[in-house]
């Protein structure tokens, strides 16, 4: 069900909202703040309706988008939809409401123009930072570095390259790129810094990381693209590469990139019909913001000791509901 365009509704609502959660600290079970929090929204004639949340293929990612939505549909009383989406494919999404939320965004120009106002199509919009800080960059394992530290920088690189060589690298050595659809201009880099290597996509975060774990126990050569926020590197300090610093403008055009990855604030996208309804998790969305550090302790949960991504999200809701109540305001 899309919800009308209400905006004062919504905020209405959002306040009614906000005064039961923060009557509630003193005291109260989260069932107890739950079920007030429904009632209350429905009684101000607001109301959550579906959230059509992307899930883009990173288990950070999904623990950011599975905190949301078990949020949403436990305290707001929403419908949430969790979709399996790559990130060109998500934005794609928001004009035809299929897709309501991308939840964390790395950085897209390129999208932006084709979807925010102005240039664009105006079926997207910016929903602000959502506090993780994303870093890309070219990685080594721990042991790799400690045995040979000149290798953090890019220039010495061609003096290892036929150690890095595997079977699917045709001589050269072999880069280990993660899934292609990510942000991601290796195989510019690779051939406008002049580096004798050939980028093998390894397909997906899980075999990057079953790469990386695997070279740590045995000592292989593997160099990589990797990044942060990871619960990973809890387990395997990643060792980061030097490039050519990054300076604005550097990855402007992807033929001719030749520099480092930027830092990167990452934000929440959302549609921008959505965004003007008076679903309450619209209110939730804007207000969502957590730290790297709580973002690896879900994906932990996840992928290292094996919970669903629902009882992760969960438990660490259930850990967290001061940080829960400040998004519900």
């Amino acid at each position: 069900m899309r919800i009308a365009r209400n905006r004062g509704a919504r905020l209405g609502a959002l306040a009614v909202v906000a005064t039961v959660v923060l009557s509630a600290c003193g005291g109260g079970s989260i069932e107890a703040e739950t079920e007030a929090n429904e009632e209350q929204a429905a009684e101000g004639g607001g109301e959550c309706g579906e959230l059509n949340m992307a899930v883009n293929p990173w288990v950070g990612y999904q623990a950011s988008a599975y905190v949301v939505g078990t949020v949403a549909q436990d305290q707001l009383g929403c419908t949430v939809n969790y979709k399996d989406l790559k990130e060109d494919v998500s934005w794609q999404g928001f004009g035809t409401g299929e897709v309501d939320v991308v939840i964390e965004d790395w950085g897209h120009p390129d999208l932006e123009k084709k979807f925010f106002e102005g240039e664009g199509d105006g079926t997207a919009m910016d929903m602000g930072p959502q506090g993780n800080v994303g870093i890309i960059g070219w990685f080594v394992p721990p042991w790799l570095a400690e045995e040979h530290p000149d290798i953090l920088e890019y220039e010495n690189l061609n003096k290892y390259a036929s150690e890095f060589a595997t079977s699917e690298s045709g001589g050269q050595g072999q880069f280990l790129g993660a899934d292609p659809s990510y942000v991601q201009f290796d195989e510019a880099i690779v051939s406008n810094l002049d580096l004798d290597f050939k980028v093998v996509f390894s397909g997906s975060e899980a075999a990057s990381i079953e790469a990386f774990r695997k070279a740590e126990e045995n000592k292989e050569w593997v160099i990589g693209y990797w990044y942060e926020p990871q619960y990973f590197n809890a387990e395997v300090a990643m060792q980061r590469v030097a490039l050519p610093p990054y300076e604005e403008g550097c990855q402007d055009d992807p033929q001719t990139v030749a520099c480092d990855y930027p830092e990167t604030e990452l934000k929440k996208i959302a549609g921008t019909e959505w965004a003007a309804s008076d679903s309450t998790a619209v209110g939730l969305v804007q207000n969502f913001t957590w730290t790297n550090d709580d973002q690896n302790v879900v994906a932990a949960y996840i992928a290292d000791e094996g919970m669903s991504p629902e009882d992760a999200a969960a438990k660490w809701v259930e850990e967290n509901q001061d940080k829960v109540d400040a998004w519900l305001q």
